[in-house]
């Protein structure tokens, strides 16, 4: 399993912009929104992928952060999934995308948002959000 992080800011541009600066950190692959603001950003340092940086939208109400985990097979993504949904909300009940063959999205009991995957791909180069 692989630990992510995903970060829901306001003013995406601009903060993406900023942790570059303030941690030596480098823009790989992003998707823009129609308006400009990052979808999806992904921010490496000389190791690898950091964390994602995407415009907040329905999440600026609550938390900002978002835990990824990238599962290896399809049941320890459901075994999970089942578990946090126990007094927790679902935002996205398991399905494909098109970045992913099967992910979630759920926050537990404890107000943490959870997404979980599969092992992922870069979407169409024509995919728009």
């Amino acid at each position: 399993m692989r630990l992510g992080i995903g970060l829901y800011v306001k003013n995406s541009v601009q903060a993406v912009q900023k942790y570059i600066k303030a941690f030596s950190l480098r823009l790989g692959y992003h998707v823009l929104n129609d308006d400009g603001t990052y979808f999806h950003s992904e921010l490496y340092d000389g190791e690898g992928e950091l964390f994602c940086v995407s415009e907040s939208g329905e999440q600026a109400n609550g938390c900002p952060v978002e835990l990824g985990f990238t599962f290896e097979t399809k049941e320890q993504l459901e075994n999970a999934f089942m578990v946090l949904r126990e007094n927790g909300r679902v935002k996205l009940e398991p399905g494909e995308l098109p970045w992913s063959p099967l992910a979630a999205i759920v926050t537990d009991e404890f107000g943490i948002n959870r997404y979980l995957s599969l092992p992922q791909h870069r979407p169409p180069k024509d995919f728009r959000p």
